[in-house]
């Protein structure tokens, strides 16, 4: 086990549908939303440089200089690593990655900034830099640890030999990637599997399946998943949404969900489904229902 292993809470609350990418919330309904969550005991805030082509953060920030009460209360995850062609970036001609000392030393001063705070609880390397050297990623992690201006490290999207490169460097402490009933490859690529043998968290985005799980289903897939789950809602007392996050939270890997969802609501019914049990045979029934036959 990690010796120094950071604590997620129950849910991870994702913040890029909350500004132009989204909902566009006023620095008010921001703050609200945020004075909710912890509330709910909702402490995790998940960002990344890029959310609302290089704003969310500078959104997120404005309610932290309202607040600095809040500061010692929160968790916050940025990434950094992407180059989008934004009006707010004119100097990027292409998008691409970046995890070079240099741009990974510079976006965590800027999320800093960005962010108001004096420290980042976790950097991600946002997707995997084809041109990644873990030599240079590994110096540049231990100087901005040292500094004291991250405290953990972590990657998002990377294959599980992606991530053992770079673990075998430094100590990282996630790896978030996209887990849902729809989107199963980390079950069976090995990316859960190297989270229990490192006793690293993993953390998923879209674990409800990007919203393709509600309404009127049209796809073979998702009829089967919702008869299935409309047939476990009375002995379970809970809905769709909750029995697919219960699915996940059933993993031994320990599954940590990204919401992203700005309805207040919606997070709460979420939480609840912490406390769902599936039974073996019932996770069985959802995951038949997704690959349309049964396990060999």
């Amino acid at each position: 086990m990690q010796e120094d292993k950071i604590q997620f809470s129950d849910l991870i609350v994702g913040t890029m549908r909350l500004g132009s990418w989204g909902v566009n919330m006023t620095t008010h309904e921001l703050e609200r939303f945020v004075d909710e969550c912890l509330d709910l005991g909702l402490n995790d805030f998940d960002h990344a440089d890029i959310y609302g082509h290089y704003t969310e953060e500078d959104n997120f920030g404005k309610v932290l200089a309202r607040r600095p009460d809040l500061k010692s209360k929160i968790q916050i995850t940025t990434k950094c690593g992407i180059k989008l062609i934004t009006e707010n970036r004119p100097d990027h001609a292409i998008k691409s990655y970046d995890s070079t000392k240099k741009h990974i030393i510079w976006s965590t001063e800027n999320s800093l900034k960005s962010l108001n705070v004096d420290v980042l609880d976790v950097m991600l390397i946002h997707r995997p830099d084809i041109l990644l050297n873990p030599h240079e990623i590994a110096e540049t992690f231990t100087r901005l640890k040292e500094q004291g201006k991250v405290k953990y490290f972590g990657v998002s999207n990377f294959t599980p030999s992606q991530f053992e490169l770079l673990n075998s460097f430094f100590p990282l402490i996630t790896n978030q990637v996209e887990i849902s009933i729809l989107q199963r490859n980390a079950f069976n690529d090995g990316t859960l599997d190297q989270c229990m043998r490192l006793d690293v968290t993993p953390t998923c985005w879209s674990p409800l399946g990007g919203g393709n799980m509600f309404g009127v289903a049209s796809d073979d897939v998702v009829m089967r998943i919702q008869s299935i789950c409309k047939e476990l809602e009375d002995k379970y007392n809970a809905s769709l949404d909750q029995l697919i996050l219960a699915f996940l939270f059933k993993h031994p890997s320990g599954i940590v969900p990204v919401l992203g969802t700005s309805k207040i609501e919606r997070i709460k019914k979420a939480k609840l489904a912490k406390g769902i049990d599936l039974s073996h045979e019932d996770w069985y029934k959802i995951w038949t229902a997704a690959i349309g036959d049964e396990v060999a």
